[in-house]
């Protein structure tokens, strides 16, 4: 199983703006972290309630909140509310199967992703919904569970005096949106790795696993490609001289990450070729090695039907037979089976039959 498989069911025939979560609970609570930070200084630290982020809304400095957990739908709902989030846009954060995408209202950016994890032993694909929501000097995400991806961009806000710092919470942004691009092509190596693998493989010992493999490869490149691909919109759009938010100085670094998503397509459509040429490859060896063993099987009967005419005639059991009562008889027969079959090998070889 790929472990991908949502049952979006459940929200058939309700209202929109209706808050249910769509998909597995990842984690036993949600829990909040805030990093709230300026040129000179930073502050990190858990908060309990809603209450204790509001205040962050008004202040000048710039401020990440991100929530780890989307199965507490009415705490989800509540920082919602607290940050005039649209209830479309509530929907969509506890909605784990939507497809990545940005959308512009008037107070904010709404934008949602996915995060790959591909299991190389078990050749499974699994992912996460994040969602990312730019407003003012406020950025938040949401996560289906408290992953390491973020952890580099944490570091770099703490550690040292990075242009995130310096910039706006439009910068934060680009940091997360690029962190979970990038991470595609980690995804992607891997397998590119057991692509490679399987090539080995067909060459030297193909057998059924190593087709079973091929087609869960199969079944899951075409995910990744599906998350991909809005991928071009989405960063187009954010590109765009009239989207709100984003300052010039960041729409800059977006089109990195644009190059990067085209890098990642073009990786996912190589992957897609080569799966598709191994298991013509696949097959012809199998065929290959199938009518070796036909040839094989053909020259040994072959070699065997003169054999057998000999054999026969002198095993009919007539009184009056020529050479019935040879001495020699017998080891004459053997002779010129013998000489009949070396010939014929001999015929076949200077043929390159053998």
């Amino acid at each position: 199983m790929l472990g991908i498989i949502h049952k979006t069911s459940v929200k058939a025939g309700m209202a929109p703006g209706a808050l249910v979560l769509v998909g597995t609970p990842k984690a036993e609570q949600t829990k909040i972290y805030i990093l709230d930070y300026e040129e000179e200084r930073w502050e990190e630290r858990e908060v309990q309630t809603v209450d204790e982020c509001t205040p962050y809304k008004d202040t000048p400095t710039i401020t990440w909140i991100d929530v780890n957990g989307l199965n507490q739908v009415d705490l989800i709902d509540s920082i919602g509310k607290a940050f005039d989030l649209h209830s479309l846009t509530v929907e969509d954060i506890l909605n784990t199967d939507i497809r990545p995408k940005v959308e512009i209202f008037d107070g904010y950016i709404y934008v949602s992703l996915k995060l790959l994890y591909f299991k190389e032993d078990t050749y499974t694909l699994e992912y996460d919904q994040v969602g990312v929501v730019l407003k003012d000097n406020v950025v938040i995400t949401f996560q289906e569970w408290a992953g390491a991806v973020f952890a580099p961009i944490r570091k770099r806000i703490i550690e040292t005096r990075w242009r995130a710092r310096r910039l706006g919470a439009d910068y934060l942004t680009y940091a997360v949106i690029d962190t979970i691009v990038d991470s595609y092509f980690g995804v992607l190596e891997a397998i590119g790795e057991r692509i490679e693998g399987l090539e080995e493989d067909i060459i030297n010992s193909p057998d059924r696993e190593t087709m079973h493999n091929i087609h869960r490869l199969k079944q899951i490149v075409p995910i990744v490609r599906k998350v991909v691909w809005p991928l071009r919109d989405m960063v187009a759009t954010l590109m765009r001289d009239d989207t709100p938010r984003f300052l010039d100085a960041t729409k800059i670094y977006l089109r990195d990450v644009y190059d990067h998503v085209y890098q990642v397509i073009d990786s996912v459509e190589s992957s897609r070729e080569m799966l598709g040429g191994m298991l013509e490859t696949y097959h012809s060896i199998l065929s290959n090695r199938v009518n070796d063993v036909m040839k094989v099987l053909t020259i040994i009967a072959t070699i065997f039907i003169p054999l057998t005419f000999i054999a026969g005639i002198y095993g009919m059991n007539f009184k009056y037979i020529p050479e019935l009562d040879w001495h020699w008889g017998y080891f004459g027969a053997l002779g010129i089976m013998a000489l009949v079959a070396l010939v014929m090998i001999i015929f076949f070889k200077r043929k390159g039959w053998l």
